[in-house]
């Protein structure tokens, strides 16, 4: 009879599992703008990281998954306190989506040195990426994801639906972009411009009462064909009459957007 002897380093266990559920903590204060106080995380983690042993007692998946989920919010109301649900529900929902994108990119990686791949076939080569190394790559990974996340959140906070209603009756839903630097305002009457590119105006613009704005910025000048419009409507901000559209030749380089707010606009 073969007797199989597996020996668990329970202290290096601990050990790792702190150390990720450090990361984890921090990246969520990081995203979520918290107030980051470096002893309550090192707490929150602690208590992560004894959670590991919850292994090693005979529990149901289910149990398990109930205890793991009751660990992850005492981690964070150590690490974060509790203000409201929202506040809790945010901060959870952010734990695991770092979670999961960190647990992805160490698995993949833990994959491609481990493993080797025949045509449709994958065996193991004996070469395994070494904790130490994955502590190592985690924090990298983790500081790519904020950056990126955090680039995310601030630029896309600045779009809006617009709904644009022409004096004809015509209606266009556009997204629009708010620009804090479109300042551009009729001379005349004092109204905000903003700028939509030309190919989003199907109709003949020409046969409109338009007017003539001048324009002047760093890199140019001139004349800015504008229309005045019926009135426009902001999700989440709300309607805005005497504006005027500002018919822009040159195509806005804004991912996903084809109208150039002006910042006034949401004033009020």
């Amino acid at each position: 009879m073969m007797v199989i002897i597996i020996k668990i380093y329970l202290d290096v266990i601990f050990i790792i599992n702190f150390s990720f559920n450090f990361i984890l903590l921090t990246a969520v204060g990081v995203v979520l703008r918290r107030n980051i106080n470096i002893k309550r995380i090192f707490l929150g983690a602690f208590v992560g990281g004894a959670s590991i042993f919850l292994l090693f007692i005979p529990l149901t998946s289910f149990l398990l998954f109930i205890y793991k989920i009751l660990g992850s919010i005492v981690m964070l109301l150590m690490a974060y306190g509790y203000k409201d649900i929202k506040y809790l529900f945010n901060n959870l929902i952010y734990l695991y989506t770092i979670s999961i994108i960190l647990g992805g990119f160490l698995y993949y990686l833990n994959i491609e040195f481990s493993y080797r791949q025949e045509g449709l076939i994958f065996y193991y080569n004996g070469l395994s990426i070494n904790f130490i190394v994955l502590l190592m790559i985690a924090p990298v990974i983790i500081y790519i994801y904020v950056k990126q996340a955090l680039a995310l959140k601030n630029n896309y906070a600045n779009y809006y639906k617009v709904d644009l209603y022409f004096k004809d009756g015509t209606i266009k839903k556009l997204v629009g972009f708010l620009d804090t630097g479109n300042r551009l305002y009729d001379p005349y009457s004092k109204r905000p411009i903003i700028l939509v590119e030309e190919k989003e105006i199907k109709f003949n613009y020409d046969e409109y009462n338009s007017l003539l704005v001048p324009y002047d910025t760093i890199n140019n000048h001139g004349l800015l064909k504008c229309i005045v419009l019926d009135k426009i409507y902001i999700v989440g901000v709300g309607e805005k009459r005497n504006v005027l559209v500002g018919i822009s030749k040159e195509k806005i380089d804004i991912d996903g957007v084809s109208c150039i707010l002006h910042t006034n606009l949401l004033e009020g």
